[in-house]
């Protein structure tokens, strides 16, 4: 399937830091996925996007470049990424479960100054569809211009967002919507999925092409906050795979692509979210837990649990990968998890962000 990153820093970094010149960058990725264990599909090469929050007096909205041609071959790519600043970067490379080869259903998504994008799938989706179209606004039923099911589960998070009471076609202010609203929109979203796969005829979900497991790791941003999160509907299953970095500085060392984040103290001038790590170092990336959701809000990380149904409470339970691995959706390497010797790790910068910390219950 797919593979997509997010970067929130304090200053801008060029594009190209990111997305070009780290030895496992997203473009490369595109074409030597090495740390996917189903080798079957290696390639994510059924187009790209790349979404970018610019200067406020352009407008609340990010700036959206997509392409059908593959990462690894369009030199535009090249040409963007090496001159193009940002704060706020999201960027995805795709491996079509859903939907076409079009403009259309390349990530990322947006809605005026929401933008989201999605690794991983609707499970029963030939099912889930039609009910998910049914309950949702017009507004948002017009919205859509393709044919995935991570479009439409963006269609599905901006309805549940107006159904809160929050207009997502409204300029939310110099705040944004605020992480809070954000988080659970995407806990809502995830949970009426859960509800429509529920409500799937058993005859149906005992047909040998029905699979009803979903993988939800979706990325949202207002051009503020960043919520994502990684997710199975299972008890049992691993997730996709999603890490985390944070540090001081994201700096080249000595070798061509060698890039490593440096920490020069507790803060968290830059923080990156992504499903296969851009670097080998193991000391740079903490694996995101399963069924948890991800803020970055004011530079400082927020972990929460997700849960529900599919919710385990015991820490030491080991979940099957196997599901995750036939999607091609699970990396082996780092193995590191974020547990109670990652707490100094995620409290990023009190000094200059009060808010505090939210651990999952196993790390409190």
């Amino acid at each position: 399937m797919c593979r997509f990153l997010v970067y929130k820093g304090k200053d801008e970094i060029l594009l190209s830091k990111l997305i070009l010149e780290p030895t496992h960058s997203i473009l490369r990725q595109s074409y030597d996925s090495r740390l996917r264990l189903d080798t079957r599909r290696p390639h994510n090469g059924d187009g790209f996007g790349v979404g970018y929050y610019t200067h406020p007096e352009l407008g609340p909205g990010p700036c959206i470049f997509t392409s059908t041609i593959p990462a690894w071959n369009c030199i535009n790519l090249e040409r963007l990424a090496s001159k193009t600043t940002s704060s706020l970067i999201f960027a995805h490379v795709r491996a079509t479960t859903e939907g076409s080869l079009s403009d259309s259903n390349c990530h990322p998504f947006r809605h005026k100054s929401l933008m989201w994008m999605h690794n991983g799938n609707i499970g029963g989706w030939k099912y889930v569809k039609r009910r998910l179209v049914s309950s949702i606004g017009d507004q948002w039923f017009l919205s859509v211009q393709g044919g995935t099911d991570s479009e439409w589960a963006f269609a599905l998070f901006l309805d549940s967002m107006d159904k809160m009471g929050h207009d997502p076609s409204v300029e939310p202010g110099d705040g944004g919507f605020g992480h809070t609203i954000l988080r659970n929109a995407v806990l809502r979203t995830i949970q009426r999925i859960n509800e429509f796969i529920e409500a799937i005829p058993k005859a149906h979900k005992s047909e040998a092409d029905c699979e009803t497991r979903s993988l939800l790791n979706f990325a949202v941003s207002d051009g503020h906050s960043v919520v994502c999160s990684r997710y199975v509907s299972s008890k049992t299953d691993e997730a996709a795979s999603l890490y985390f970095s944070s540090g001081t500085n994201w700096k080249l060392h000595s070798l061509p692509g060698n890039f490593k984040m440096e920490r020069r103290d507790k803060g968290a001038d830059i923080v990156l979210v992504a499903s296969e790590p851009l670097t080998f170092e193991r000391d740079n990336w903490v694996r995101v837990p399963t069924n948890s959701t991800l803020t970055i809000h004011k530079q400082t990380v927020l972990v929460h649990p997700i849960i529900d149904q599919y919710y385990n409470p015991n820490p030491s339970f080991e979940r099957s990968s196997g599901y995750a691995e036939s999607k091609g959706l699970v990396s082996n390497e780092p193995e590191s998890t974020a547990t109670s010797t990652d707490v100094e790790s995620l409290i990023l910068d009190i000094k200059r962000d009060p808010a505090p910390v939210m651990l999952p219950k196993e790390l409190t």
